[in-house]
């Protein structure tokens, strides 16, 4: 696993203005002394995303993502922190040497991950032995030359345990290669999945291999394709093949291209056009979808050229369409697919296809026509109404430019069409809004705690606040947060938030940082403030212990005993009026 100094990091961090770099993927607009914008990390509408050039930071205040510039292009690229590092560095000149002594991320499925490249070695080596010799001609017939095969990490499996007796040499447990969809269980013994079958492996969004796709290649031995089960590293909702591959494409060319097949991509991409990504299955889930939202470009859909790819191509395009999405459709004519399509007619005719797209609006009201007599009063009323139907939901400009088609092209009055379009708007079942989760209200308590953190993470004068007149939270989290800052600023002699933001990467408490950052909205950091925090805390301490001596002053027969607490109560409860006095002087 890669490692990269703090030194180098904090460098990086430091020449990286983070306005400047969210502006390449999000318009920003200044407001005061920050700027604000559309937040990429969940369905935003309204801009509630601030960005502040004072504290280096970013925080949506509807989804609480929140963290240095780090973070954002980690977060928005789909990228671990460390690469996030490096692409950052390169933005602003600085090479960010890597160093295996001081400093790593730790991938959370380090050994999963581990087992997965090293099947799909095993595979890629054993289809170039003697025995691969049949499937090596069988992807040569199917046009895969020895390039796209190590482009792509072709293989091949055995036909026979090979896979399971490779892995027993290395020591790896049956246990693992089960969780993992490599094995099968039969009875006490174990038996490999794929059995001689090619193999295309399956990555995640940042290039990692967690599954496989076995295709036959020789005879009809079981189903045509067999595809790796759902692990806890391979879930195929949340991924698209070949996304870790085509997202940097997609942006440089301000287009994404969504095909059916694994070998619609990789026809594609190893055609030249490199922005393409294929399904998983049949219909595109909330996080692919959320995959291709990040990318921030337009939709191309080519799907297969019959009426399953028809039926696709409309039901993934209306996905896209709600979540927002840019699209246009391009539908290949002759061939089946696209792979079949650039076979046969080469790449420049497919890059024509693709020049020259429809709208997804005009692949609508081309597929309502479809078995329609338009000449037909009532065929022509119902594929009206159907389309009126498809305009429920869509933006003001996009339903003028759709009822000016549908009034030119049929005489048909535009107002009458109008009125018809309002009262389906009427009358139809209202649609559940996209809500982001929050946590429950916070306690005064929780909000006081949070605030004197965050406090503390910009500012070394607030850690010694909290040490000379607080030092202490009831609650684990808090007390571990705070230790955390105090150690950052004896070894650091200083605290900026975006730096100390790179030390919590390796944080056991990362996670409960980042909540805090993402709890606090942009503030002056006011001493009269912190104190007001502090106080709060004290006092729900003082409550506490108010609450513990009345239990134990009503548990005790001890006249002495309960002078004694009658006395402590007493300080007690001076020391909140004192806070409340203070306070309601300050109002």
């Amino acid at each position: 696993m890669a490692r990269l100094s703090p030194e180098i990091m904090d460098e990086i961090r430091q020449k990286a203005d983070i306005v400047e770099i969210v502006k390449e993927y999000v318009n920003l607009e200044p407001h005061g002394k920050n700027y604000f914008g559309i937040c990429p990390f969940h369905d935003d509408h309204t801009p509630s995303m601030s960005v502040s050039k004072e504290r280096q930071m970013f925080n949506c205040f509807t989804c609480h993502t929140a963290g240095n510039v780090f973070k954002f292009v980690s977060e928005i690229e789909n990228i671990s922190y460390l690469e996030a590092v490096i692409k950052v560095g390169e933005k602003v000149g600085v090479h960010a040497n890597i160093d295996s002594s001081q400093y790593k991320v730790q991938e959370k499925h380090e050994k999963e991950f581990s087992i997965m490249r090293l099947a799909q070695n095993f595979f890629v080596n054993y289809l170039n032995t003697e025995k691969g010799e049949k499937a090596r001609d069988y992807l040569s017939q199917r046009g895969l030359n020895e390039e796209m095969r190590k482009t792509f990490d072709i293989g091949l499996s055995g036909t026979k345990n090979s896979l399971h007796d490779f892995f027993q040499k290395k020591k790896v447990s049956d246990s693992a290669l089960f969780s993992l969809g490599l094995v099968n269980e039969y009875g006490l013994e174990y038996k490999d999945v794929f059995i001689n079958r090619i193999i295309f492996p399956i990555h995640d969004a940042e290039g990692n291999t967690v599954g496989f796709t076995g295709r036959v290649y020789e005879g009809e031995n079981g189903p045509k394709y067999l595809n790796s089960k759902e692990t806890e590293i391979f879930t195929k909702g949340k991924i698209l093949f070949n996304y870790h591959r085509a997202k940097e494409t997609a942006r440089r060319a301000k287009k994404l291209i969504l095909v059916e097949g694994n070998m619609d991509a990789i026809r594609m991409y190893a055609s030249g056009i490199e922005n393409t990504v294929a399904l998983m299955g049949t219909a595109l889930t909330s996080d692919q979808v959320s995959l291709i939202k990040r990318l921030r470009v337009p939709v191309v859909l080519m799907f297969d050229n019959d009426n399953a790819g028809e039926m696709a191509t409309m039901t993934n395009g209306t996905i896209l369409e709600n979540a927002g999405v840019d699209l246009e459709v391009v539908r290949l004519s002759g061939e089946k697919d696209p792979d079949e399509y650039i076979l046969k007619n080469g790449v420049e005719a497919m890059q024509e296809n693709i020049r020259h797209a429809i709208s997804f609006l005009d692949f609508k009201l081309l597929h309502l026509k479809q078995n329609k007599n338009l000449k037909d009063t009532k065929e022509l009323s119902e594929y009206v109404m159907n389309v009126l139907e498809s305009l429920k939901g869509s933006d003001a400009i996009t339903i003028d430019i759709t009822l000016n088609k549908l009034a030119n092209e049929y005489q048909l009055s535009y107002d009458v069409l109008k009125s018809e379009l309002e009262k389906k708007i009427e009358v139809r079942a209202p649609v559940e809004p996209v809500v982001v989760v929050s946590e429950k209200r916070k306690s005064r308590y929780d909000i006081s705690a949070n605030h004197i953190l965050y406090y503390m993470m910009n500012d070394p004068k607030y850690i010694k606040m909290y040490k000379n007149k607080l030092g202490f939270f009831k609650e684990e989290t808090y007390r571990g947060i705070a230790n955390e800052i105090e150690y950052y600023y004896e070894k650091n002699k200083t605290i900026e938030l975006a730096d100390f933001l790179n030390y919590a990467e390796v944080s056991p408490l990362k996670d409960e940082i980042y909540k805090v950052v993402s709890s606090i909205k942009e503030e002056d950091l006011l001493e009269t403030s912190m104190e007001d925090y502090m106080n709060n805390i004290k006092e729900d301490a003082w409550q506490e212990k108010i609450k513990m001596l009345k239990q134990q002053m009503k548990d005790t027969i001890d006249m002495q005993e309960k002078e004694r607490i009658a006395i402590e109560l007493t300080e007690f409860m001076k020391k909140i009026q004192e806070i409340r006095k203070e306070r309601s002087v300050k109002k």
